[in-house]
């Protein structure tokens, strides 16, 4: 059984997400078995947005399958021709088991599978948030930074729960919890700690890459040092491409 692999992340317009993306999908590239990381080892792993693509994502699987495996996707019974069986793992590059994890990814996948027919079989992997170490690559971020109080700031989800584990990230980190798209706010979040008497806070974004939220969430850490001009305040980076999360994703991918 021949294998390729997706990584799958939310989209977004700005450019930025995307090349890292490429980076992080080049880096886990990497981590083929030796037989297979060969010249054509790039078509092995590929990328693809949940939105902001100019195609649906079953589309974009099914492209990718059709990259990967060839004529297996092409219309070609590929059992036909020999024993062979496809197999094409998808892991979402998601942080919280959001409606986006739990609902659209899903019949995405199954709109894909029902295309793609019985010679490719799909599977969903772990979203990457779920992985245990995940939380190890925050704390190296902590652990740069001195701050008398921490905020992990998260994007949000309406689905309810989904936010549990970002509550519990934070509590074993020793940090409190704030939503860029709910409450707790940032702001609000800053006011409690002001007026407890911190005075050195840090806001670790709970997201995988820079873009236009965190460009949103440093322009409003600038508003709340006008606010709070006896704080000071400091803002740690995202997770980035790394070989420490292509490592993590791996894994997820080897399940």
């Amino acid at each position: 059984m021949s294998s390729a692999y997706l990584l799958l992340s939310h989209g977004s317009r700005d450019r930025r997400p995307e090349i890292a993306m490429q980076q992080l999908a080049r880096l886990v590239c990497h981590k083929l078995p030796k037989n297979r990381n060969s010249v054509n080892s790039e078509h092995l792993v590929g990328i693809a947005a949940l939105e902001m693509s100019s195609q649906p994502l079953h589309e974009q699987i099914q492209q990718f399958a059709k990259s990967a495996f060839g004529d297996a996707c092409g219309g070609l019974r590929l059992r036909n021709l020999s024993q062979n069986v496809n197999r094409l793992k998808i892991v979402p590059l998601f942080l919280l088991p959001g409606v986006h994890v739990i609902t659209d990814i899903p019949a995405e996948v199954a709109l894909a599978q029902q295309a793609t027919g019985e010679d490719i079989i799909i599977e969903l992997q772990p979203y990457l948030g779920s992985h245990p170490n995940l939380e190890k690559l925050l704390t190296k971020q902590i652990a740069t930074i001195k701050a008398e109080a921490w905020i992990l700031l998260a994007h949000g989800s309406r689905r309810p729960g989904s936010q549990e584990t970002v509550e519990a990230i934070a509590a074993r980190l020793g940090a409190v919890t704030a939503y860029w798209a709910g409450p707790p706010s940032l702001e609000s979040r800053v006011k409690e700690l002001v007026t407890a008497g911190y005075r050195e806070i840090a806001i670790l974004p709970y997201f995988l890459f820079s873009g236009g939220i965190t460009d949103a969430i440093a322009t409003s850490i600038e508003a709340l040092k006008l606010q709070f001009s006896a704080v000071n305040f400091q803002l740690a980076q995202p997770l980035g491409a790394s070989a420490e999360l292509a490592e993590l994703i791996w894994d997820l991918m080897d399940k």
